[in-house]
């Protein structure tokens, strides 16, 4: 950053750091100390759909990587459009595979990273229950390189539970870069893997 940069209050963007996305398992493990939540063993991508050959081609590689162990019992990777245009990835892994969930999201964003697709990429969640059924999920934007949690009232109405995203924000502080800026916690309403 230069010196005129800071005399306009211009700042660098943040750089994505995928590999914060290790950090899950042992958050989860927090999360459910802390809260009673545990993963669900559901997470997803979401990014922009963009039109193209290249991109369909990469799409197709995504696929056959997360899909290679469907024919030992693995459950096969689901692409889905929701209402706003954006496309969603959705993994599933048994619950205790937390980490190996988390590495197929990895696959997944650092694929469309290197593919030239990474200004595409929204965010990632992995999603969690608590013992009521009530959903949560750890969401990670890309841009920010940051987590937040997303947490829905049970029932048709799109209303959060913003006393249980404070709380899970204050448990998991030390364990994951939680972003700092309440605004831009942005719900994922109908998100795939909550």
């Amino acid at each position: 950053m230069g010196l005129l940069d800071a005399i306009l209050g211009r700042s660098k963007p943040v750089r994505p750091d995928l590999d914060q996305l290790f950090a899950v398992p042992s958050a989860a493990l927090t999360l459910q100390a802390a809260t009673g939540f545990t993963p669900t063993g559901r997470g997803s991508v979401c990014f922009a759909g963009v039109e193209g050959g290249g991109f369909a081609r990469l799409q197709e590689d995504v696929r056959e990587l997360l899909d290679a162990d469907t024919e030992r019992g693995g459950i096969p990777v689901e692409f889905s459009r929701d209402a706003y245009g954006y496309t969603w990835l959705l993994a599933t892994h048994p619950a205790d595979d937390t980490a190996g969930l988390v590495n197929d999201l990895h696959a997944v964003n650092t694929m469309l990273q290197d593919g030239g697709f990474g200004p595409h990429l929204l965010c990632s969640l992995i999603g969690f229950r608590d013992a009521e059924g009530r959903a949560l999920a750890l969401v990670y934007l890309y841009k920010r390189g940051t987590f937040y949690p997303f947490a829905p009232l049970p029932g048709d109405a799109e209303k959060r539970d913003n006393q249980l995203e404070l709380q899970v924000r204050g448990a998991l502080g030390d364990d994951l870069r939680v972003e700092k800026d309440l605004s831009r916690w942005f719900p994922v309403w109908g998100g795939p893997g909550l």
